[in-house]
């Protein structure tokens, strides 16, 4: 079992906590919502895709009969921005275990025209009624005790421009994957962490949302710098996970034609897979 992390000496919970706050919304009308997108969890200007998925993640589950999302793929069209936003879902199907529905995220431009930042099909249901039974090859991730990795404030920023992210986060890298912030990337495209929020809530389904898409990019570690927008994310939950800090591993096996691939799996601190994701994102040659 991994080692425990310092809890801050207040702990934020679950639904109380800055996460919870600058992902709720307001309900207007059925299927629609009001929110104010937070610059608290931006990186280069852009409002993070992780935290955007999770904002859609949580109206879903307010519009859906099931409270859980079990797989949901996301579109991004266009970069998000701090500020006003409205989130709009439908419901796809209905069913005893399995509940599907849609939602996008929509932002105005300076003429008041409606603009589609975000699309998302999902399908929900109850982690609490899965069965127990556990069959996998998958194993977790191994690297160094949190004590011995290193997070954002143990050196200059990642990324030029803002990185308020970083600030809501607790992030320590595996130093094995820690060599694009010394000038000398392995070439492996590989990144490693311990993560969680920095006010200690721990996680659950929503927040994993976030996790998957929270790491520096593994195109740093192939030598490549600066912003590498995604243009579609799917994340598997697997289960509810357990208190304490999560291990995330994300690997990119082939970058070919301007785009790369980016395969992350969740571990809990109970050594249990809680999440895996793949995205497709743009790269910036050049």
């Amino acid at each position: 079992m991994p080692e425990a992390a310092s809890a801050p000496a207040t702990q934020a919970t679950i639904g109380d906590s800055e996460f919870d706050r600058d992902t709720a919304l307001t309900r207007r009308e059925p299927g629609v919502y009001d929110i104010d997108l937070s610059a608290g969890w931006t990186i280069i200007n852009a409002v993070n895709g992780g935290y955007l998925l999770a904002v859609l993640g949580r109206a879903l589950s307010d519009a859906l009969p099931h409270a859980d999302p079990f797989t949901i793929s996301a579109h991004y069209l266009t970069a998000s921005q701090p500020g006003p936003a409205v989130v709009r879902t439908s419901v796809v199907r209905t069913g005893r275990t399995l509940s599907t529905g849609q939602a996008s995220l929509l932002q105005y431009d300076e003429q008041g025209r409606e603009i589609e930042r975000i699309r998302v099909l999902a399908s929900y249901g109850d982690l609490d009624t899965l069965p127990d039974d556990v069959r996998t090859t998958a194993k977790p991730p191994a690297f160094p005790p949190m004590d011995q990795c290193f997070g954002p404030e143990d050196g200059p920023a990642p990324v030029p421009g803002s990185s308020a992210i970083t600030d809501r986060l607790m992030i320590k890298l595996d130093p094995s994957t820690l060599g694009w912030a010394l000038g000398a990337p392995s070439g492996k495209g590989e990144m490693r962490a311990w993560f969680g929020l920095a006010d200690g809530r721990d996680a659950d389904p929503l927040s994993l949302l976030l996790a998957v898409d929270a790491l520096p990019p593994t195109a740093f570690e192939l030598g490549i710098r600066g912003w590498v927008p995604t243009v579609e994310l799917t994340v598997h939950v697997r289960t509810r996970p357990a208190p304490g800090p999560l291990r995330v591993s994300i690997t990119t096996r082939n970058l070919a034609g301007g785009f790369l691939e980016e395969d992350a799996e969740v571990w809990d601190s109970e050594d249990r897979l809680v999440a895996q994701s793949r995205q497709l994102a743009r790269v910036r040659l050049g």
